[in-house]
């Protein structure tokens, strides 16, 4: 999110939530003006009805059944807000004050789609979810459609967005941790397809979403170049310094690695990014992570902490 504010920030008065104090000062110093509300803690929202007519919404999913953050937020948002009506102000400010917002994009995730064994999927790929992780993002997804159609009937028109992220990456967000834990890769002849999407180039669909995303439509937002997972931790192990990864068969892998990293490593898929380039006209300025690696040749801070 806060890769996007500079964009936003010239046109929009921003606000954002902020569980703590901390965090709050943090979007201060930003030029945010923070909101102290938490998604676990339904009244703590109450001040978010009315406050905008723009949301992003990038919040992680509770571990709980239902994605609970979602449905809290919803419910705030939607809520009429109370009293004299608000003050008239311009239309380009992100933060005026309405009965209900107009437009959301709301930030998912690729995983909604499951294991393809490899194939091409595009936005209207059947969704095999299995994890729990993923399946919560399909709630979510859910909820905000639900949502738009009831406001939709009631008169009150919400256009939202769904982008499907794949992993993100940047020069400060790199897998250097499991690198220099030596934890294995699966063989070539097994291995998994994924797709990747740099932070700046997500950023840029939130933003592109918010005025040319198509009412109830998702998008995936990935780069044009899928490949395996030992590719991309060779990259990475190239960049940075560290020793490649030791390669192990796709049964070895199933006693060897932590649940997490093989619930990534046993889905493979690759993901057409074609509906968002001609909807958002959106341009991926790392059109691969070998086109990102190549850019910043020399920049990765060996002391950098994993």
């Amino acid at each position: 999110m806060q890769r996007a504010l500079p964009w936003l920030q010239r046109r929009f008065k921003v606000y954002a939530t902020a569980r703590t104090a901390d965090k709050a000062l943090a979007l201060n110093t930003l030029g945010v003006y923070p909101i102290r509300a938490d998604l676990d803690q339904p009244r703590t929202l109450r001040r978010l009805a009315g406050l905008a007519n723009y949301w992003l919404h990038s919040a992680p999913p509770a571990e709980a059944a239902g994605e609970p953050r979602t449905q809290h937020l919803l419910a705030a948002l939607l809520r009429p807000r109370q009293g004299r009506s608000a003050p008239r102000t311009t239309n380009r400010q992100l933060g005026i004050l309405t009965h209900s917002p107009r437009r959301a994009v709301y930030i998912s995730t690729s995983g909604v789609y499951g294991d393809h064994q490899g194939r091409w999927l595009t936005e209207s790929s059947r969704q095999l979810a299995r994890t729990t992780r993923a399946r919560r993002r399909q709630w979510a997804e859910q909820s905000w459609r639900a949502a738009a159609r009831r406001q939709g009937r009631a008169g009150r028109p919400l256009r939202v967005s769904l982008l499907r992220a794949p992993g993100i990456y940047a020069l400060d967000r790199l897998p250097t941790a499991r690198l220099a834990r030596g934890e294995p890769g699966i063989v070539a002849s097994e291995d998994s397809l994924s797709n990747h999407i740099h932070a700046a180039d997500l950023a840029q669909a939130m933003v592109l979403a918010l005025f040319r995303g198509r009412p109830l439509r998702s998008y995936n937002i990935v780069d044009d170049a899928p490949h395996t997972m030992g590719e991309w931790f060779d990259q990475v192990a190239d960049f940075t310094g560290l020793p490649r990864v030791a390669r192990i068969s796709r049964a070895e892998a199933q006693t060897q690695l932590s649940p997490t990293m093989l619930s990534y490593l046993n889905e493979s898929r690759q993901l057409s990014n074609q509906r968002a380039k001609r909807e958002l006209r959106w341009r991926l300025r790392y059109p691969s992570t070998a086109d990102f690696f190549a850019a910043h040749t020399g920049e990765y801070v060996a002391t950098r902490k994993y």
